[in-house]
């Protein structure tokens, strides 16, 4: 079975696809005219605006459950492979995936808001969603919603439990088995609960998790403050091949930089556009605004203050030989959150190694958070088709399974069934996201044109010509009557 996914993921993950992601994201950059930088102060404002409803969720709210998802393990262990594998210079292509993945996120969540349904009295949408609104293919749509279900539901929890599992046993020595039953109580205790009591956790955890990260990062590189800039050097350098020891591999270092990116901060893989449709907003433009800023946090501020701490403290080593680079490390540790561990542990003695084990523990299940939300959302979609109501506690439980699998089970294959997940899902999302990109530059084009005007900018599909928008068809409508009836009469 392990070899079988293996070929899988190389197949998923060949050089097209890496190709695909960076072209995709290059090309939505000029389509927008880069609004991803253009509107960097709008997004930050968006952030706050809005409150929650009885049938959605506000921006913020929408924002953390997004970056919950982004922000994950991919952060921890997923930068420390990408060094692993890539050289120094991975890093860099990390940030150039995350620069384009901007663009690809504000297409993909805008367009999750245009073609948003109200299901059981909560707003669901996502990429099936406007893929059988906005592109009528409805085989496509329930081709993708399956994925994404088995992707979230079964593929992927396992990487999140694992190095939760793997990190605090290295630093406590505590049972994995214990782990994943803890895990899976305290999931169960959520997930239970539904959708808003996903967006009221994650609203508490993520930004106080984010935080203390950045902070701890910030003191450790303050104590090597004098090597941080040869850190930077390094990385341009190895991300070029003008380094002596890294210029081997730089498709190395592209390759894994835009794997763990993509898989980090999944921009085009669709997965912001679940929480991004959740969201009660007055125009589909800002939600996609406040998904770009999200990208940015996740690769560029928490993906950064991984790789600086384990390059300017030393814990890595990557030599060429031949064609696969080898890893060397003190105590040959594995590639993985055991290397942020050893970071931190070298300036914070005795308390490095918990730290990253707690900071593991909220990314990782916040992230389960997130995931158990988007395959509920398609599940929800493909119910709609199915009539099974009971189908939402076989995924309850069938998630909570391989939470608890996750944490005992081998991370190497974990990681190539989690690989085999977003690959799939990003192929199917992007062609999607592609097709779609015509309605989305309307809906910017009006967003901006209502801005420049002086006004709050309000959604009109009809206006627009943007047809299978239901929702905001009817919220027009409604508008319309509200007015109609305070007008005075004769």
């Amino acid at each position: 079975m392990e070899k079988i996914v293996e070929w899988l993921v190389g197949q998923v993950w060949s050089i097209g696809l890496v190709i695909f992601a960076l072209g995709a994201g290059l090309f939505f950059s000029f389509a927008t005219r880069f609004v991803q930088i253009r509107y960097f102060k709008e997004m930050i404002k968006l952030l706050f605006e809005g409150k929650s409803s009885e049938t959605g969720i506000s921006s913020f709210q929408a924002f953390c459950i997004a970056l919950s998802g982004r922000v994950g393990i991919g952060n921890i262990a997923g930068v420390a492979t990408a060094i692993a594998f890539g050289g120094p210079g991975a890093v860099f292509w990390m940030w150039v995936m995350a620069l384009l993945g901007g663009a690809s996120s504000f297409i993909e969540s805008t367009l999750a808001q245009v073609y948003k349904s109200k299901v059981n009295n909560e707003f669901r949408g996502g990429t099936p969603y406007f893929i059988e609104k906005g592109l009528k293919i409805k085989w496509f749509a329930v081709i993708v919603a399956l994925v994404v279900t088995l992707s979230y539901g079964i593929l992927l929890p396992g990487i999140q439990s694992s190095s939760i599992a793997v990190g605090f046993e290295n630093t406590s020595g505590l049972n994995t088995n214990i782990t994943g039953i803890i895990l899976v109580l305290l999931l169960a205790a959520i997930i239970f609960g539904g959708v808003k009591r996903i967006a009221t956790v994650t609203q508490m955890v993520v930004p106080f998790m984010a935080i203390g990260y950045v902070i701890v990062t910030f003191l450790v590189l303050s104590a090597n403050i004098s090597e941080v800039p040869d850190m930077f050097a390094l990385i341009f350098s190895s991300a070029f091949g003008t380094n002596q020891v890294f210029g081997g591999i730089v498709g190395a270092a592209i390759a894994w930089g835009v794997k763990r990116a993509v898989f980090s901060n999944v921009a085009g893989v669709g997965e912001g556009t679940y929480s991004s449709a959740a969201a009660d907003v007055s125009h589909p433009a800002k939600q996609g605004l406040v998904q770009a800023f999200s990208v940015y946090i996740d690769t560029i501020v928490v993906c950064t203050a991984t790789a600086l701490m384990i390059l300017v403290t030393g814990m890595y080593s990557v030599t060429p030989e031949g064609k696969e680079p080898i890893v060397e490390t003190m105590g040959d540790i594995e590639a993985g959150p055991i290397y942020t561990q050893e970071a931190v542990e070298t300036f914070l003695p005795g308390f490095g190694s918990l730290f990253v084990s707690l900071a593991i523990f909220f990314f990782a299940f916040t992230t389960l958070l997130a995931y158990y939300y988007i395959a509920e959302t398609t599940l929800v979609y493909l119910d709609k088709k199915l009539k099974m109501q009971w189908l939402k506690t076989v995924l309850k439980l069938a998630f909570l399974a391989m939470v608890f699998i996750g944490s005992v089970e081998s991370a190497s294959f974990l990681w190539a069934l989690g690989d085999l997940g977003i690959g799939s899902m990003a192929w199917l999302n992007l062609i999607a996201v592609l097709l779609l990109t015509k309605p989305t530059l309307k809906v910017l084009k009006d967003y901006e044109m209502q801005k420049k005007a002086g006004l709050d900018p309000v959604f009109n599909p009809i206006k627009l010509g943007i047809r299978g928008a239901d929702f905001w068809e009817e919220n027009i409508k409604e508008m319309e009557k509200e007015s109609t009836k305070k007008k005075p009469t004769g």
